[in-house]
Formats: structure tokens, sequence, C-alpha cells
């Protein structure tokens, strides 16, 4: 039998439970003003992972649009920020 490590059993598990998404919104959420800047962050709402879809709500209308024309760069950020691709598409709420 294989042994392994308690970061590889984590990975494992993490890979084949429902939590997954929730874990990853989390950490996402505590990288996000890093990755997108304070300003960015201060006026988030929310940020939540579907599946491979992340959602980003904003109640501010400028900052709405803004995302909008970021989505790419965002959704590329978010990945190398996880070191694996887990986001394909970004939703602007």
């Amino acid at each position: 039998m294989a042994e392994l490590s308690i970061q590889d059993a984590m990975k494992k598990f993490l890979k084949q439970s429902r939590m997954k998404s929730d874990i990853q919104s989390i950490q996402i959420e505590e990288v996000w003003e890093k990755i997108m800047g304070k300003t960015i962050a201060q006026y988030t709402d929310s940020i939540k992972i579907m599946g491979n879809k992340l959602f980003i709500t904003t109640s501010v209308a400028p900052l709405k649009n803004e995302l909008l024309f970021q989505k790419e760069m965002i959704r590329d950020r978010v990945n190398e920020s996880m070191g694996e691709k887990v986001i394909y598409e970004v939703i602007i709420q």
C-alpha cells in the first residue's frame, strides 16, 4: 500500500469532496485584495465558485463595468494564484 503525505491526502480528499468549491472560494477571498488591488477588493460584495465559474458580485456600477472588461485577466490571475486551472468563466453580477 502506498503511503501519502498529509498534504497529498488532503489534496486527494478535496478533489473528490463536494466542499472543494467552498474551500476554493475561501482561498480566493483570502488573496482577492492581492490579486485585484485594495479598491476593487473593498467594493466587491462577494466571490463564489460554482463548478468552474467564478461569480463576482458588486453593487458599484462603474466597478461592475470595469470588471466586465477584465474577465479574462481575472480568470488568469485567480488560476495562477490557485496553482491550477480552476476557473474557466468569470461572471460579474
